[in-house]
């Protein structure tokens, strides 16, 4: 047992080390990659200290960084699973606090400023925390799954949930059920081949299918087109043409016309109902003929277009910027702050200023 243990750690670690190593070289400025990468490291550090003969293992400071490595992958598990499908991810409060939290808690815990706090229950904090970070994920990918519009992605997000997470929510449930020290052989094999068999699906997916659209992090801008064959759509046959263009009329109706983007509990199940058409045609219409890889950017786009409007008009100057944004259809002034500078690089108020002193309501000021 004992050597495939070895084999089944070392065949795991190599697969995530080469994995984060060829993405580094080949996609370096991709900011999924960028999230990888901790995770990878992470899970090396986890494989290289789980199994249950002592004689396997590292010792010194390469097990306590193997320690500190290893304590950190719900962290970075967390971040990653939110990253990987949301092409606008940046970490926000929450997972912030819950870091200063965790990592602080970790090392303690791990005796990395003595053994004062062993026995302390610090372990049982941290399984707490990781239970809530299980929770978050599990509820963010489901509820944002919807309006997904990358098909891959959409089928992708249950396996996910299942795998990754299974795997973490099953080591945080066994330790709060059988305690920290119940770690048969069976059960870190098991662990271990699981790892290397989703080390071997990433670099799959990643590597011999499709790294550009899995891992891209900048989802295009792009405007509603007159017609299909400006949107830059696959080939299709006369009869997809002629559907596809009766579509993106409706589509221009509903955007241009009737703005229902400005209704800002509107859902995509609510969208393609307005649309009269499947779900998975409405889906990939937006994708694979506007660019979008997802319904909520799609429809911000529509409502910053408003608000910018609005913003340089000299007839609105006084307007309150609160009242911009919920005209726009966004539902909260600090997720409107946020999308507005993210799209433009400057805050409302600056580019309402701008705008005014440019003198050119119908231009977009220059950042």
């Amino acid at each position: 047992m004992l050597t495939i243990d070895i084999l089944v750690r070392v065949a795991a670690a190599t697969l995530w080390l080469l994995l984060a190593i060829r993405l580094l070289s080949t996609a370096p400025r991709k900011r999924l990659v960028r999230w990888f990468v901790p995770l990878a490291l992470s899970v090396i550090g986890f494989l290289a200290g789980n199994t249950v003969h002592t004689g396997a293992t590292f010792s010194g400071f390469a097990a306590d960084l193997a320690g500190v490595l290893s304590g950190s992958v719900a962290l970075f598990l967390w971040w990653f699973c939110l990253a990987y499908f949301d092409d606008t991810y940046r970490a926000g409060y929450v997972e912030v606090v819950v870091a200063l939290l965790w990592l602080p808690l970790m090392l303690l815990d791990r005796g990395w400023f003595g053994d004062g706090f062993a026995g302390v229950g610090l372990s049982w904090a941290l399984v707490a925390l990781g239970l809530g970070i299980c929770v978050h994920v599990v509820v963010r990918l489901l509820r944002d799954r919807e309006g997904d519009l990358v098909e891959a992605r959409r089928r992708g997000r249950l396996w996910v949930v299942a795998a990754l997470l299974g795997l973490l929510l099953v080591d945080l449930l066994v330790d709060l059920a059988l305690g920290f020290e119940w770690k048969p052989w069976e059960f870190t094999l098991a662990q271990n081949a699981t790892l290397l068999m989703l080390g071997g699906h990433l670099t799959f997916r990643w590597l011999a299918v499709d790294l550009d659209r899995l891992a891209d992090a900048t989802p295009r801008q792009a405007s509603l087109p007159a017609a299909p064959e400006r949107a830059g759509s696959p080939a299709a046959g006369p009869e997809g043409t002629r559907g596809d263009e009766v579509l993106l009329q409706r589509l221009t109706t509903l955007m241009e016309v009737e703005r229902v983007h400005r209704d800002p509990a509107l859902t995509f199940a609510g969208f393609a109902a307005r649309m009269g058409a499947p779900e998975p045609d409405v889906r990939r219409l937006i994708n694979q003929h506007l660019g979008w890889r997802h319904f909520r950017p799609f429809l911000n786009h529509y409502r910053l277009k408003d608000a910018k409007a609005a913003l340089a008009d000299p007839e609105q100057a006084q307007r309150k910027i609160l009242a911009v944004a919920f005209d726009a259809g966004f539902a909260s002034l600090p997720s409107f702050n946020r999308s507005f500078r993210e799209a433009e690089g400057l805050s409302p108020g600056e580019y309402r200023a701008r705008a005014l002193a440019a003198g050119h309501p119908s231009e977009p000021p220059k950042p």
